[in-house]
């Protein structure tokens, strides 16, 4: 950079940054083999402990209205009190069944990465059922997915949470003499940016419908009184359009009509008429949620199902979200352009947190403390994380990230601290709402018009 923004800011003073040298073979070697093993039963054991979960939980949650709403227990805590601890039990429920439908959305994950079984029909079948259910279309997401591992923090490939350039954003380069006031650029009230945050946090999962993890909003279209989903953080050369559904066909027309209506998707770039009948059978299983809801709706009443379904499915939303944002998203994770990328250095480029202490761990099958590995090894079953991590950390030492931050402190710090990278460079990293970065590239990588003099 130019000028500094604050007095006491040099950026020749941040910790320097080398890319990591090692080859994926030579790290591959450093991890036992013994935890690249798949056991199917044990997965299946992880998986009906979910379901089970999930049953038992909701069997007790239909014991709160007739409970609490009984004269008996009226009396006792009175009206009021009894309304209290019926919406106390019943955010319980929510927080629990959340957690354990995120899980399940944990093992749908495993089933596309191929990680759950050795056996393919297996890992389809189960990752179909349970990433429906939760209203991913698995075959389309499994598809973008792997190009996000493949591509992960290039700048020019990856699928999802690419940073913003100083030039998207319209900010002039820094140059000595001249300082820019960032608050033109970044000057929203606290108040706002916590708005902004919650609904990337709340509504960025059904965006990612449309586009592998999520991303910014839907915007709803008054012409055909129907919600049509952009590309608003995948790579700038797709399609406004660009989504989950479109396979060059007409088929989503016909199926989710009332999810996204084809008029309003570009012919999507994300698959190949090879993936065309994969993508058309998670159309159908999407289809088939829209009916189920819908029946379910007029069959149990929609206030039943938005209580025992929607409110937890919405909670997958939100944990999804922030977890895959949480990843990914760090001012001390390096992006890459050109030739400095290669697959090792992307996966590198990840963050373990501990995210919700054992409730992350028990309930989210660890997927948010040992990510690191994963990206490493997507094929890897989530149970040999930790094991596998504490290998991977000998090895690559200071090249491992991990952060034991409270998890929203860390998702209000990386908001605010990751804005936009700079134009040129082939190593980079975020800068905040002032323009400063807490790491920089070590000197052979840095471009010398965004060093502070």
């Amino acid at each position: 950079m130019g000028a500094s923004t604050t007095d006491n800011y040099s950026e020749d003073a941040l910790p320097a940054f080398t890319p990591m040298p090692w080859s994926l073979k030579e790290i591959r070697a450093a991890i036992p083999s013994k935890y690249f093993v798949r056991d199917t039963s044990r997965g299946l054991l992880y998986f009906a402990r979910d379901v089970l979960m999930a049953a038992v939980v909701w069997s007790l949650a239909t014991a709160i209205d007739p409970y609490f709403k009984q004269t008996a227990t009226r009396e006792l805590l009175t009206p009021v009190g009894a309304e209290v601890a019926r919406w106390t039990a019943w955010s319980i429920y929510w927080w629990f069944q959340g957690l354990i439908f995120t899980g399940i959305w944990v093992i749908g994950h495993e089933c596309g990465h191929g990680a759950f079984s050795d056996h393919k029909i297996v890992n389809d079948v189960l990752g179909f059922i349970t990433h429906t259910f939760l209203w991913t279309p698995y075959f389309s997401w499994k598809i973008s997915h792997h190009r996000h591992h493949s591509n992960h923090a290039s700048m020019e490939r990856d699928e999802v949470y690419v940073p913003k350039t100083r030039e998207d954003l319209g900010i002039p380069n820094e140059a000595e003499g001249h300082t820019i006031d960032y608050d033109e650029y970044f000057g929203d009230t606290p108040i706002y940016t916590l708005y902004m945050l919650i609904r990337q946090q709340l509504i960025a999962f059904p965006a990612y419908l449309r586009k592998f993890y999520a991303l910014y909003y839907l915007r709803f279209t008054t012409r055909s009184n129907s919600w049509a989903v952009f590309n608003v953080s995948g790579q700038k050369n797709y399609p406004k359009w660009t989504n989950h559904f479109d396979r060059k066909c007409s088929f989503s027309t016909v199926l989710i009509s009332n999810l996204i209506r084809s008029e309003y998707t570009a012919n999507s770039i994300l698959f190949t008429k090879a993936q065309r009948n994969a993508v058309i059978l998670s159309n159908i299983g999407i289809a088939f949620m829209v009916w189920g809801v819908s029946y379910g709706c007029s069959t149990f009443g929609t206030a039943n199902v938005i209580k025992y379904y929607g409110i937890p499915w919405l909670e997958v939303t939100h944990w999804f979200i922030m977890i895959t944002y949480l990843h990914h998203t760090a001012a001390e994770l390096p992006h890459y352009r050109g030739k400095e990328w290669n697959f090792q250095r992307g996966a590198a480029a990840t963050v373990d947190r501990n995210f919700l202490g054992w409730q992350g761990r028990f309930f989210l099958h660890d997927v948010a403390h040992y990510h690191v590995i994963h990206h490493f090894f997507p094929k890897m079953p989530f149970y040999h994380g930790p094991d596998a991590t504490q290998h991977l950390k000998a090895f690559i030492g200071d090249h491992y990230a991990y952060s034991n931050k409270p998890v929203f402190q860390a998702l209000w710090e990386s908001y605010n601290k990751c804005q936009f990278v700079e134009n040129e460079g082939d190593v980079l990293f975020y800068r905040d709402k002032k323009g400063q970065a807490v790491r920089r590239p070590a000197d052979q990588y840095r471009v010398l018009n965004t060093k502070t003099l």
